[in-house]
């Protein structure tokens, strides 16, 4: 019963790490948006709005694939559940449960991740009609 418990652990470590690392990644996201609205509102400049989708879509992207490895360890932890002690060899090879979790894909657009990288993404897309309207006088 050891085996599996330390072997358990270790994925469960690896899933804590990947979680946290989304959640820094989403922190980061709004952070450094944030700054180009505000290069943006100080120089009245829509150039830093167009700017400010590269890391939205880049951590949207990001935030997928640590998703997408964070599922595939619970899967592996389901799996290692069910094993015998002999049977635990402390693998970490995740493609025994690939077929078990949706793709990187399919995970990019799934509700957690569209609903807050979307409302990033379409709050940068107002921010740059309400300047875009701004700096040409209201026109």
């Amino acid at each position: 019963m050891e085996k599996k418990q330390s072997h358990l652990e270790m994925i469960q470590g690896v899933v804590n790490r990947l979680s946290h690392n989304s959640f820094l990644l989403k922190g980061w996201s709004v952070v450094l948006i944030s700054a180009f609205f505000a290069l943006a509102a100080n120089n009245t400049k829509v150039f830093f709005i167009y700017l400010a989708f590269f890391p939205a879509i880049s951590f949207w992207i990001l935030d997928g694939y640590f998703l997408h490895q964070e599922r595939l360890f619970r899967a592996l932890y389901n799996h290692v559940r069910g094993l015998e002690e002999e049977q635990i060899d402390f693998s970490m090879d995740t493609t025994i449960v690939n077929n078990e979790v949706d793709t990187w894909g399919r995970i990019v657009f799934s509700k957690t991740l569209l609903i807050f990288h979307g409302t990033v993404f379409v709050s940068i897309l107002i921010v740059m009609l309400i300047v875009n309207y701004l700096t040409n006088g209201g026109t």
